[in-house]
């Protein structure tokens, strides 16, 4: 396992208690299998939101290995298959910064300056030993299974997902945000032992 380096662990590290409030309000945990009507909702989701190639969201973010974790303040831009990835520290005004597309990937922000790799999973792994699934992440954060696997997908008693299984990763939608049409998760927890990712988001702009 690579480490992730000092600093990017000092500077992130001070986030850690931001994003534990954010967390702290979930929905009470329910795990229904699909039925007619809840399948039948998330398939018209999966038809509204599925072309959905250009958002941005905020929030917080935090990423653990099993023995160091980091947390910061993200703001994600997603502009087709192009993608904008910062995680900064409001106190130092440090970013780091993951961008790229089909040409490969650059994080920012690194002692030692600018990294570049192949594909952003393949570079955040090499870079800062972070598993992040960003292929998969981008469609589970709009509340969506990915494409390319079967998924197993449970329901809350709103209707709405509760829990998704893909690809070895367990993604718990801890909360939504209701008051939007269609709804859009406000929590996203994933894990795959022995990762963890969790996304607190503060706010979304669809086709921006």
């Amino acid at each position: 396992m690579i480490r992730t380096p000092l600093s990017l662990r000092r500077v992130l590290a001070t986030l850690l208690p931001l994003l534990l409030a954010a967390c702290a309000t979930t929905r009470p945990a329910a795990y229904h299998p699909g039925d007619a009507v809840t399948m039948g909702q998330q398939e018209g989701r999966e038809r509204q939101l599925g072309d959905t190639s250009h958002w941005t969201l905020q929030g917080k973010l935090s990423v653990s290995d099993g023995n160091q974790s980091g947390s910061g303040a993200l703001t994600w831009h997603q502009d087709g298959e192009r993608y904008d990835f910062t995680v900064r520290a409001p106190v130092t005004g440090r970013s780091f910064r993951l961008t790229g597309g089909p040409g490969g990937a650059d994080l920012e922000g690194l002692d030692g300056g600018t990294r570049h790799g192949p594909d952003a999973e393949t570079l955040m792994a090499q870079a800062v030993g972070w598993q992040i699934p960003m292929a998969e992440l981008k469609r589970w954060v709009l509340g969506l299974r990915a494409d390319g696997g079967p998924a197993d997908i449970r329901f809350g008693d709103d209707r709405l997902p509760s829990q998704l299984i893909q690809d070895g990763w367990t993604v718990d939608y801890k909360q939504w945000d209701a008051t939007r049409q269609p709804a859009m998760p406000s929590k996203v927890f994933a894990e795959k032992a022995p990762f963890k990712v969790r996304l607190a988001i503060e706010s979304w702009q669809l086709g921006q």
